[in-house]
């Protein structure tokens, strides 16, 4: 098991969905933006079915759903936000997926890589093993000048990949601090509050909801400490340096 990287300049978080990124590591991004770090968010989906209402307006939820992921982002820390813009729940590894994901990466140029594991077991969602592959083919491409040159951009290889929603996790990120802009964060995505965080919003109840589902977080945060035996509330991960 290791334990807290030090500072990255650059960080590149890669999630399948708006919203994924702050379940995954999102209190692991506070903690480094506010140390210095530069972190840039990659969501490869456009979220379009993320609504559980039959009639629901898809375009405006997408609209919707992004602009939930900037407002998150900045709770972060986070310098900005690209989105791929993949139709939800088609997302795979065709070509020109593969070569957006590297394209950000040579252009983001960072020293940590995080991204869902692609190998976790019986994960059902397709979109979260896709962009576990995507993130590892783009990794692959980006450090390699005969993968893609008609980018211009110069090859581009990270010290370091954190998976997140690990199978086997080895690596914690001690997140103490930062856990109430985690929650923060996951926060604003407000059209997922039924859906994922069990929050009805015109219900009198929402508040405690929103109380239940921040205890939600906390305890995530304690149970990944104790199964690395880190001490304190934390963020797991699958540390990869042979990149």
């Amino acid at each position: 098991m290791t334990r807290d990287l030090p500072t990255p300049d650059r960080v590149l978080a890669i999630g399948a969905h708006p919203d994924d990124i702050e379940f995954g590591c999102g209190a692991t991004l506070a903690k480094w933006a506010d140390a210095g770090s530069r972190v840039h968010l990659l969501v490869l989906t456009d979220g379009s079915k993320g609504s559980w209402e039959p009639g629901a307006d898809l375009a405006a939820l997408v609209t919707m759903r992004e602009e939930e992921q900037r407002n998150a982002a900045r709770v972060i820390g986070a310098v900005d936000v690209t989105f791929l813009g993949a139709p939800d729940g088609e997302l795979d590894e065709r070509l020109p997926y593969r070569s957006a994901v590297c394209e950000v990466i040579r252009r983001t140029r960072p020293d940590v890589v995080a991204a869902h594991d692609p190998w976790k077991r019986y994960r059902i969602h397709p979109d979260h093993r896709h962009a576990g592959y995507l993130a590892l083919d783009g990794l692959v491409a980006a450090r390699d000048p005969h993968f893609f040159p008609e980018q211009g951009l110069e090859p581009h290889r990270p010290a370091h990949l954190l998976l997140f929603e690990a199978d086997a996790p080895d690596h914690v990120e001690i997140v103490t601090d930062h856990l109430d802009r985690k929650i923060d964060a996951l926060l604003r995505h407000v059209s997922q509050w039924r859906s994922t965080m069990a929050i009805e919003a015109d219900s009198p109840h929402a508040q405690k909801q929103r109380e239940m589902f921040a205890d939600r977080i906390r305890t995530e945060a304690d149970e990944a400490s104790r199964l690395l035996d880190a001490g304190a509330p934390a963020e797991i991960f699958k540390r990869i340096d042979e990149l």
